[in-house]
C-alpha cells in the first residue's frame, strides 16, 4: 500500500470534500478522487459515501481513519527519530572516568552533557584504572573513557584533554606538610601509598618512574585500586601519596597537598574505539572536550 494514498484518504476524511482535501494535498482534484477508488477497490470496503452535496465517512471508514493517523503519526515520528539520530540527538553513552576525574570533571561533565545532549542517556562509572577502561571499551561495556595515557591498544582513539600538575599529599600532621613544596627526595624514608600495581595502574608507573629517576628507592606500604582509598589512608597517617592535583578536590580532613618540586604533570586524554562513529558519541566527545577545557585545573 502507497502511504500517499493514507495521506490522501486522511485529508478527505477530516475535510470531507474533495475540493478541499486537493487544495490542501496541493494536487488536482480528480488524480485524487482516483486515489481514494484505488484504495477502497485495494481494501475491498467503501470508505466514502459520495453524493452530489455531501461526503460522508461509512462506519469501515472511521474505523480506517483512525488506524490510518496512528499509522502515518508512527511513520513521521520513525522520520523524526531518524533524524534525531543522524544529527547525534539520541542515544545511550557510558562513559568510565579515573579516580581524579570522577571527583573534578564527574559533576560539571553531567550537568553540562545533560544541557547540551538532553536526548542522549548517559551513564557514569567512577574510579576505574586505566587497564580496567580499555577492556571495558574494547567488550563495549563503556563507550567512553577519562584516562590517564598512554595507551598501547592501536583499537582505540586517543586524545588529549589537558595536563595535570603531580602533588604530594601528606597527613596533615607530618612535617612535610608544612613545607612549600615537596621534592621526591624528601620522600626518601616516608611510606608510600600507592595505586595497585597487580591491577597495571598508570600513576604505579608514573610514581616509580618519578622516584627512579631521583635515585631514591620507594618505601612501598601500601596498594590501593580507588583513589578515594588512597586519600582515606593518607588521611589516616598510614603515608604519603603522590597524585594529580584535580585530586585535591576531596578535602578531605587530615590531609595537605603540596606541589611536588620539580615540577611534574600527567596527560587526561578521552578514548573510545576507532570504529565507534555514532554521530552522539561524536557530539558528546566534542562536548567533553570543551567542558575539560574551560574546568578549572592545577
Amino acid at each position: 500500500m502507497d502511504l500517499r494514498h493514507l495521506r490522501y484518504f486522511v485529508a478527505v476524511a477530516e475535510e470531507l470534500h474533495f475540493g478541499r482535501a486537493a487544495a490542501r494535498l496541493t494536487m488536482a482534484q480528480p488524480p485524487l478522487s482516483q486515489a481514494i477508488r484505488r484504495l477502497e477497490a485495494e481494501l475491498g470496503v467503501e470508505l466514502l459515501h459520495r453524493s452530489t452535496r455531501r461526503v460522508e465517512l461509512t462506519d469501515a471508514g472511521r474505523g480506517y481513519l483512525a488506524r490510518a493517523r496512528r499509522i502515518l503519526h508512527e511513520v513521521d515520528e520513525a522520520a523524526q527519530e531518524a533524524r534525531r539520530v543522524a544529527a547525534g540527538a539520541v542515544g545511550h553513552l557510558a562513559i568510565g572516568c579515573v579516580g581524579s576525574a570522577t571527583y573534578s570533571l564527574l559533576p560539571a561533565l553531567s550537568r553540562g552533557l545533560r544541557r547540551e545532549l538532553p536526548g542522549v542517556d548517559f551513564s557514569f562509572r567512577g574510579e576505574m584504572l586505566v587497564p580496567d577502561q580499555t577492556a571495558a571499551l574494547r567488550a563495549g561495556g563503556i563507550d567512553l573513557a577519562l584516562l590517564r595515557p598512554p595507551i598501547a591498544d592501536l583499537s582505540l582513539t586517543v586524545l588529549p584533554l589537558r595536563r595535570d600538575r603531580l602533588v604530594v599529599a601528606v597527613p596533615a600532621d607530618h612535617p612535610l606538610a608544612t613545607r612549600r613544596r615537596v621534592g621526591v627526595a624528601d620522600m626518601a624514608d616516608a611510606d608510600l601509598i600507592v595505586h595497585s600495581a597487580d591491577r597495571r595502574s598508570v600513576m604505579y608507573d608514573v610514581v616509580l618512574g618519578l622516584f627512579r629517576d631521583a635515585g631514591v628507592e620507594p618505601r612501598i606500604r601500601h596498594e590501593v585500586g580507588e583513589t578515594s582509598t588512597l586519600i582515606t589512608l593518607v588521611a589516616g597517617g598510614l603515608g604519603m601519596a603522590v597524585v594529580p592535583e584535580p585530586v585535591a578536590v576531596l578535602a578531605l580532613e587530615g590531609v595537605a597537598f603540596r606541589p611536588l618540586a620539580p615540577a611534574a604533570h600527567v596527560d587526561l586524554a578521552i578514548s573510545h574505539r576507532t570504529d565507534r562513529t555514532e554521530p552522539h558519541l561524536a557530539r558528546a566527545v566534542a562536548v567533553i572536550r570543551r567542558i575539560v577545557q574551560d574546568a578549572p585545573h592545577g
